[in-house]
């Protein structure tokens, strides 16, 4: 008989259907998941739990995002993180597939350095820094971290060293002099 062997679907559709990865529906956007924390909320009948995540939100060609959302599920916590994220991306000088100069983000406790890198060097960065870095579109950086490491505030302090960056024209824009001046 002509019978499809247990287990296989035979010529009926895949169980997904025609749904595509999310990689592929969106392409355009690097999305990670920084940290999911659990928050408890003490009641008078017990505790009660919610989640917030953070989130980053990179093209992968200069811009970038990140932010925090919160939710009794992990899944909105996730959901809103991302859509906030999207709604604050910066753009950032991308020279060389590297940063232009070296600078130190700073957010509460948290100090997070950037220094630029030779090609080949790759993305030498802890979790919450690397998702930023890579999100932007970074492909050889060296950075540290100093003080807390407390991946939230990291994460602001990488943003908030990418927010300081300038580019040797922007520079040279804003001093009203030429480029070969500036160097």
């Amino acid at each position: 008989m002509g019978t499809a062997p247990r287990g296989s679907s035979g010529n009926k559709k895949d169980s997904r259907g025609d749904r595509k990865p999310r990689e592929a529906r969106e392409s355009e956007w690097i999305e990670d998941v920084v940290k999911i924390y659990r928050v408890a909320k003490v009641v008078k009948g017990g505790r009660r739990f919610s989640f917030s995540a953070v989130a980053v939100v990179g093209d992968g060609k200069g811009r970038v995002g990140a932010a925090m959302g919160k939710a009794a599920e992990v899944p909105e916590a996730i959901r809103k993180a991302v859509d906030r994220a999207r709604k604050n991306l910066i753009q950032v000088p991308i020279v060389n597939t590297t940063i232009p100069h070296e600078v130190i983000g700073r957010s509460d406790a948290a100090r997070v350095l950037l220094k630029p890198a030779s090609l080949g060097t790759g993305v030498v960065a802890g979790g919450p820094v690397r998702a930023v870095l890579q999100a932007a579109g970074y492909k050889n950086i060296l950075t540290k971290c100093l003080g807390s490491n407390n991946a939230t505030n990291v994460v602001w302090a990488t943003i908030a060293g990418l927010k300081e960056l300038q580019t040797v024209e922007q520079i040279a824009a804003a001093r009203g002099l030429e480029v070969a001046e500036v160097l």
